[in-house]
């Protein structure tokens, strides 16, 4: 029993370890050939040129981006499993998890199935093509990318990652210091959610680099969560 105990932690390390290492290798790409995530405050004219440019490659860097979180499903309901037991409260924190997992995705992929579409008309369409290419993207990526992806995607991993550090902290599991350093991350990350309501709300107060400390700080805690549960044997 305690073998396979040992298993399934050294599973969800892997996982874990796999994923934030891989989130960072199509992230930095995206920054350097599409200038992302800083393109995005560019007219939207700009944009749809830009991604035109960028051809099938950007379209599967966009595609490997979505895709390269799968492995934290798994380990999202792995690690909701193994201790749920101890602290209810997890299960629910796992179902949120995996939501926000999964409206991420979608939010992402509209980089790869919609977005080429509308950088095409804009490219090689009229001036009413042009027209109706911007303002479709705007109406996508308001929905797609902002409530989908930024709002709801990222909301939810906030609440995931203070409920399992709550839950590590209850149950001993993880040092304190990892434990309060999700409690951060989690505030800082949260902190970028002033840069959705200034989309709508002109004028609202916006913390710039939020978004890029919080998820980059996050996935140096989710990789350091991994570490730790490679050696941990979390008894049933």
């Amino acid at each position: 029993m305690e073998n396979t105990s040992f298993k399934t932690e050294k599973t969800i390390g892997i996982l874990l370890i796999v994923s934030g290492i891989l989130l960072f290798i199509p992230y930095t790409i995206l920054s350097i050939t599409f200038e992302y995530p800083q393109i995005l405050r560019q007219d939207i004219g700009f944009v749809l040129n830009k991604f035109h440019d960028g051809g099938n490659a950007l379209i599967w860097t966009w595609w490997t981006f979505a895709m390269v979180g799968l492995p934290l499903l798994p380990a999202y309901v792995l690690l909701g499993q193994k201790l749920e037991a101890k602290l209810p409260l997890v299960r629910w924190v796992t179902y949120i998890g995996v939501i926000s997992l999964i409206v991420q995705m979608l939010g992402l992929l509209r980089w790869t199935f919609v977005v080429p579409v509308l950088a095409n008309s804009y490219v090689n369409g009229n001036e009413m093509a042009k027209e109706a290419a911007k303002i479709a993207f705007q109406v996508i990526h308001q929905y797609g990318g902002v409530v989908l992806g930024e709002h709801i995607g990222q909301l939810f991993t906030i609440i995931w990652t203070i409920g399992m550090s709550y839950t590590f902290g209850k149950l001993r599991l993880m040092p304190k210091w990892l434990i309060w350093f999700g409690y951060i991350t989690s505030f800082i990350y949260f902190l970028a959610q002033t840069e959705l309501f200034a989309t709508v709300m002109p004028g609202f107060p916006v913390l710039d680099l939020a978004g890029l400390i919080g998820s980059t700080l996050w996935l140096v805690w989710l990789i350091v969560v991994g570490v730790k549960l490679l050696k941990m044997n979390i008894q049933d």
